[in-house]
């Protein structure tokens, strides 16, 4: 009997460890991994469930023997019914009783299956699904056997975590590029420039530029940066730039639009928080309206003058119903020849070094300058030879008279 059990643990070791897996995308990969394990365990349906981004739903992604599953779209809350608790246990389950009792999905004791046999799916301390097999006739499964299923198991978590980061960077990445400004408007008497870099550590996250025309001889600029990183930082990110150009058509004040906007990732985006400056340049009176949401606060640069930070109420960050008390904005004289820039944390920030330090720094550096030739010394000054471990986002506006 032992015997038998090191033979299938061997056996199925061979089948996940096989070099040609490698050369397989993660849909082929789940396709051989389950009709080998079908083959090699002698059970009648082999499935692979996967969580949902939310983390709160089991979603059937591949089969062997119960293809229903796939293409009905099953979903599986977990906590609930075998695969749902094999997922909050994170440890495997068996049961030899098969019906609504047991199970959710109506499927398994609707073919017929009188035993089921569950594994979860972990890769870098991440649950990524279950893996489970089920039988028609009555048996037992053995320690060996559930060793061989979780060693499936284990091969086919790490292919989709692999997959899966590889496709939120890619999906990121465009979603970021897709939302970035295509070209900075062109308005007489005001020259524009920006940057935007992601993190060397982080990869593609929240953080934003936008500048647009509003009507009434008036700039839009925005700066912000949602607290995370990756496609679900990405995603809020469009969401809250889409919602702030809305608001920025309805009401003049750069502190309401911040309001409103607060309002909407409060009750919507649950458990995000996000740091936003917004300022409204009026290019016939030549000033700014801005107002700053737990945001660094820009630097302008006057002729004549040693650069400075803009002396405006710093209101607390979007998100979390924390700006209710109001925001408030603030007025700010623009004279021809002065620059300001505007920018994310990951600019000035480094492990090594206190935040003032960075910023005085930043503040050394900007002067009157056209803003490419800014953005170019910026750069150069602030992350010179050294990648930055966080998203910078960069954008200099000059009052060219």
């Amino acid at each position: 009997m032992a015997a038998e059990g090191s033979s299938i643990r061997l056996r199925v070791l061979d089948a996940v460890t096989d070099g040609t897996l490698k050369q397989l995308d993660l849909d082929k990969l789940l396709e051989v991994l389950l009709e080998r394990s079908r083959e090699l365990l002698a059970v009648d349906t082999v499935t692979v469930l996967l969580v949902d981004r939310g983390g709160t739903q089991l979603v059937a992604k591949a089969t062997s023997g119960l293809e229903e599953e796939v293409f009905q779209g099953v979903r599986v809350p977990v906590g609930k019914g075998f695969a749902g608790r094999v997922a909050q246990l994170r440890e495997p389950v068996q049961i030899e009783h098969v019906d609504p009792s047991t199970v959710v999905n109506p499927l398994l004791w609707e073919h017929g299956l009188r035993v089921l046999l569950g594994v979860p799916m972990i890769a870098e301390g991440e649950l990524t699904g279950v893996l489970h097999v089920g039988s028609t006739t009555r048996r037992r499964f053995t320690d060996d056997e559930v060793d061989a299923l979780q060693l499936v198991a284990d091969r086919l978590a790490v292919a989709v975590y692999v997959d899966r980061s590889r496709s939120e960077r890619a999906a990121a990445t465009m979603l970021q590029e897709s939302l970035l400004p295509s070209r900075l408007p062109s308005t007489d008497g005001w020259e524009l420039a920006a940057r935007y870099v992601p993190g060397a550590e982080s990869g593609v996250g929240g953080d934003w530029y936008d500048v647009f025309e509003l009507p009434g001889d008036r700039i839009g600029v925005v700066i912000g940066d949602v607290v995370g990183n990756g496609l679900r930082a990405a995603v809020v990110m469009g969401r809250l730039r889409s919602a702030l150009r809305a608001y920025a058509l309805e009401y003049l004040d750069p502190a309401q639009v911040l309001g409103k906007l607060d309002r909407k990732a409060s009750y919507f985006e649950h458990n995000t928080m996000a740091t936003v400056a917004y300022a409204i340049i009026d290019t016939a009176t030549h000033r700014m309206s801005l107002a700053v949401a737990g945001h660094l606060p820009p630097v302008l640069a006057v002729p004549g003058e040693e650069a400075g930070f803009a002396s405006v109420h710093v209101g607390p960050p979007i998100g979390f119903d924390l700006g209710t008390a109001g925001r408030r904005s603030a007025a700010v004289d623009v004279p021809p020849g002065t620059l300001i820039v505007l920018y994310t944390d990951g600019l000035v920030e480094r492990r090594e070094q206190d935040l003032d330090v960075g910023l005085e720094r930043l503040r050394q550096t900007v002067s009157p300058m056209g803003p490419e030739e800014a953005c170019v010394r910026i750069m150069a000054t602030m992350v010179g030879d050294r990648p930055a471990t966080d998203d910078i986002a960069l954008v200099a506006i000059r009052h060219s008279g």
